[in-house]
């Protein structure tokens, strides 16, 4: 798998890929800040770049830290490989509920709903890393018991982070395999009673980072 794109929102995610990850001249670590749209428009002109130079990526990824979602039997320390990342907040509130964007009648992209998918060989290559299992990519994180089960009720996903979804659409829309790979750094609910272990999260995405170094390598 040469040439992988790692995308990560902030320096500790890319400090916790480690030695061997970073120092692979087949993959490329990526700081792109908070969020959606530093996510989606860094990836995309990291892709548009490469491909310029002459260096084109064969694969993108989205990792770094996040939250686990009630029910989900996630424990800090876990890894989640994403089966598809999911779009929290796109849709529409109806007097039933929350409506996606199937329900609000516009497509995000070529995929159903919410829901971008992952690229198969990327899902079949990183299967044993951990859980495989959908991945929320919300926008406002989940500080109370009633948003956690928001989340969860409208994604089905065990975890959730920021940044996901946008990295894996773009990926997808310059035709770039993409998938998700987090690390759980903590449960989610009322902020007071969440468990929070970020050395066991760091110490998963270290593992993360050996397994791209190693799908990387061929």
């Amino acid at each position: 798998m040469p040439r992988t794109l790692v995308v990560v929102a902030v320096d500790a995610e890319r400090a916790a890929l480690g030695a061997r990850c970073l120092g692979s001249i087949e993959v490329e670590v990526l700081v792109a800040g908070i969020g959606r749209t530093n996510a989606a428009a860094a990836t995309a002109v990291a892709i548009a770049s490469a491909r310029i130079a002459g260096r084109p990526f064969a694969a993108a990824l989205s990792a770094g830290i996040a939250g686990a979602l009630p029910g989900s039997g996630l424990a800090p320390g876990e890894l989640v490989v994403g089966e598809c990342c999911v779009y929290a907040e796109e849709g529409i509130e109806l007097p039933g509920g929350f409506g996606d964007m199937a329900a609000l009648g516009f497509p995000l992209g070529p995929f159903p709903g919410n829901r971008v998918p992952a690229a198969r060989e990327l899902r079949d290559a990183f299967a044993r890393l951990g859980r495989m299992a959908p991945i929320a990519t919300v926008a406002t994180c989940s500080g109370t018991d009633a948003a956690a089960l928001r989340v969860r009720d409208r994604t089905g996903a065990v975890a959730e982070a920021m940044e996901g979804a946008a990295v894996v659409h773009a990926a997808l829309r310059a035709g770039v395999p993409g998938l998700e790979v987090r690390a759980i750094s903590n449960t989610t609910g009322d902020r007071p009673a969440q468990r929070w272990d970020m050395p066991a999260a760091f110490a998963a995405l270290g593992r993360a980072g050996d397994a791209i170094a190693s799908l990387a390598a061929g």
